[in-house]
Parts: structure tokens; C-alpha cells; sequence
């Protein structure tokens, strides 16, 4: 993509209403938009990024054996009835709506009820078990405390999974295995050393979760961690009976900040029972499915990459996630960057084109600001040299490689 043609700016200008980092950053270099309090747009740049955290979800999902659909954000009144969720005063974040002839309907905030009556249709044999079922679906919750920039919103891109087992032996199985695959995503968007599976309360669904948690100044939750083992709490649970149940000892616990970026549950029969989940055993009887769910909210998670991998020159994103690989900057030679850019288009190689007039100095900060992974930098000393500057955005370092090298070096990486 050449650069002139995007519609959006980078700005040099903090908004004034944004207290979170991930918030100024998105909004300065043309990533976001937004639109009133915890509601923003994703524009070209940040719909890139958004894309590939859920692409690198998606493979993750797929590879564990999801199958992925979509179902509606409009809900219906008599079937959160069933499990007794439609009152506001058991779920506090609903969206509600009353049409013209009365009905009432919400926008999903979650999507346990509906999901769990769409598998009624479809599961009646222990031949059918076990499943696991996905999407990506838009989410709205009245969030009160909506002051984190993507990372706490009103409507928001969710990857919601559930799980189907026949048995409490079999849920754990694959519960085991979407644990692992969230761990797998988090190490591939650049948070895993940053970031821990941690017991937590398991809030209106069980007694206990599980949590991934990004450590983070910017974080809203406490954890505590024990280093030696990898092991770590939500400070709500925090308590000798706990530690004990862990085998773990207080003193060795390290205090973090924290944001929370992903969560799985075990519901057992809490939404199978009322909805009428059954399947008939080997022996003809018939059982409840039990079943777990499992959330990662994309936004959040591209939000947290900006929130702890950024630094003071602007964002700082993994190549996994980047909106482009290569960021490819004219200092004043428009003819020679051209043929650059048509070779790396035909090459597959990812690139933004720096082709407007600005100064190098201007182009430098952009460039530090929008955080693309490899900065290449034509320039006419270089180029009478035959060579060209690539600069990775992650650590500065700088290195010159011949013209007639420089498809060949991407492509080996």
C-alpha cells in the first residue's frame, strides 16, 4: 500500500480525552477512531492488526479441532429466562431494546444460552460428543468503567469457544487442550513471557477459572506469582486454603499489575440443564453435555501489545501481528523506492510505501510511531552505493544490504 493513498494521518497532537496509552498511541498514528466513550472504529491500519491477532486465534482454534460459526448479537428475553440471566439485577452489563410490538430483545453480551440451544438440535448420541464450537462476534456490554482505550469498551470483537463433553473426565481434556492453545497464542503475539495462566474466581459460572494475565503497569487486576514455578493467582482468591489446595507458600509470591486478556471456565450442567442439552450414553440413558467456555477478546489483546511492548518513540508491534512487515521510506528517491516496491509487491512481501513529501525527520518519527517491524530506508548516499538501510523498529539496530539482495533478505526470514 502506497501511503498517500490511505485517507488517515498520523498526528502529532495527544487527545485530550485519552488517559491510556494504548488509546493515544492507536488514535495518534491512524489505527482507531473513536466514537464516544468505549466505542471506537478500527481504521485500514488497525483493522490489519485486528485481523491477524484474530488469524493467529483462529489457526490455534482450528488446530484443536473448533469449528467456527457466527451466531446473532439480537437475543431473545424468554430464552435467558431459562437459565434465569435476562434479570439485570443477575447480569449488570445488559444492552436492551423494546421493539414496536412490545417485545423486548437484547444485544449478547455472551453467548451461552444461544449457543447451548443450537447444539440441542444437533446433539443426540455419546456418537456426537465431544465438540467444540467458536466464533468471533461482536459483543456489547454497558461497561460503567469504559477509560482503558480498546482494552475496556461497550462493543467489542469477541472469540468466544464452548466446549461439549459427555463426561467431567472428558471436559477436562479439552479444557487441558484450549489452555494450551491460548498459551500457544499469547507466546505468538509477542505476550507470552509477559504473560501467566492464573487461578482466578470463576464469577456467576463456577467456583474457580482460570485467568491469562498480561503483567502490565497499566493493568486494572492484582496477581500474585510465584517465579520458581510459573504459578500464579488473581488477588481475589488469595487465601491460606487456596495456597494450600496449590501447594504453594505465601512468601514466595511477587506482587503484579496486571491486564486481564483471556479466560476459560468450566460450566459443567449450569446452561445444559435448564436449555435441555441431552445425548443418549452407550447404554441408552440420557445425560446432560458438560460443557466449558473459553474467551479472548482480540481488541484487548492488540490494546495490551501496545500497552507493554511500546516505547517512547510510539508502538512497537510483533511481526505476527503488524499491520505490514516492512515499512519502506523515500528520502527524496520516489524512482528508485517505485521499482523497491513493485519488486517486495511481487515478492508477497508485505510493505507500506512512505511516498508523500515530508522531510526525512518527519518520516523517521512517523515511521517510529506506527511501529512496523522493519523500516527500509532509501537514501541517496546508500543508493549511489548500491546498498539500502534496514532498520528493525523493535531494537535500532540498523544494518545495509546490497539492492540486488534485498527481496532475498526478507524472503530468508
Amino acid at each position: 500500500m502506497r501511503q498517500s493513498q490511505l485517507f488517515t494521518r498520523v498526528s502529532r497532537q495527544v487527545p485530550k480525552d485519552e488517559v491510556s496509552k494504548n488509546a493515544q498511541l492507536l488514535i495518534r498514528a491512524g489505527f482507531i477512531h473513536k466514537e464516544m466513550a468505549g466505542v471506537y472504529s478500527f481504521l485500514p491500519l488497525g483493522l490489519r492488526v485486528l485481523n491477524r491477532v484474530i488469524g493467529v486465534v483462529r489457526e490455534e482454534m482450528n488446530a484443536i479441532g473448533g469449528q467456527e460459526l457466527t451466531l446473532t448479537a439480537l437475543q431473545e428475553k424468554s430464552l435467558w429466562e431459562k437459565t434465569d440471566r435476562w434479570d439485570d439485577r443477575k447480569v449488570d452489563v445488559w444492552f436492551k431494546t423494546c421493539l414496536k410490538n412490545g417485545t423486548e430483545l437484547g444485544l449478547g453480551s455472551t453467548h451461552e444460552e444461544p449457543m447451548t440451544r443450537l447444539m440441542a438440535q444437533y446433539v443426540n448420541s455419546y456418537r456426537d460428543l465431544p465438540l467444540l464450537a467458536y466464533q468471533f462476534q461482536t459483543k456489547f456490554r454497558n461497561e460503567m468503567r469504559a477509560k482503558s482505550g480498546i482494552m475496556r469498551v461497550r462493543e467489542f470483537i469477541m472469540k468466544d469457544l464452548y466446549s461439549f463433553a459427555r463426561t467431567e473426565e472428558e471436559h477436562a481434556v479439552l479444557y487441558a487442550s484450549v489452555r494450551a492453545a491460548y498459551l500457544r497464542i499469547f507466546e505468538r503475539v509477542g505476550l507470552g513471557k509477559l504473560t501467566y495462566a492464573t487461578f482466578a474466581s470463576g464469577g456467576i459460572f463456577s467456583k474457580y477459572s482460570e485467568e491469562f494475565q498480561t503483567v502490565s503497569e497499566a493493568g486494572e487486576d492484582l496477581i500474585y506469582v510465584d517465579e520458581a514455578s510459573g504459578q500464579s493467582l488473581n488477588k481475589e482468591v488469595l487465601s491460606d486454603e487456596v495456597l494450600a489446595d496449590l501447594g504453594i507458600e505465601r512468601e514466595r509470591l511477587i506482587e503484579k499489575k496486571s491486564i486481564e486478556v483471556g479466560n476459560i471456565f468450566t460450566l459443567g450442567t449450569r446452561f445444559s440443564d435448564p436449555l435441555g442439552l441431552k445425548y443418549r450414553d452407550e447404554n441408552g440413558q440420557e445425560q446432560s453435555a458438560f460443557m466449558g467456555c473459553y474467551g479472548i477478546g482480540p481488541g484487548r489483546v492488540m490494546g495490551t501489545i501496545v500497552e507493554t511492548l511500546s516505547d517512547e518513540k510510539g508502538i512497537v508491534w510483533p511481526e505476527s501481528v503488524a499491520p505490514f512487515r516492512v515499512h519502506l521510506l523515500s528520502l527524496g528517491q520516489n524512482e528508485r523506492a517505485n521499482i523497491i516496491y513493485q519488486e517486495f509487491t511481487a515478492a508477497g512481501i508485505d510493505t507500506l510505501y512512505d511516498d508523500h513529501d515530508a522531510s526525512a525527520g518527519e518520516k523517521f518519527a512517523e515511521s517510529d510511531l506506527i511501529g512496523i517491524p522493519y523500516q527500509v530506508i532509501i537514501g541517496k548516499k546508500t543508493i549511489e552505493n548500491g546498498e539500502v538501510e534496514i532498520k528493525r523498529r523493535e531494537n535500532g539496530l540498523v544494518e545495509r544490504v546490497a539492492l540486488d539482495a534485498l527481496v532475498g533478505y526478507f524472503q530468508k526470514r
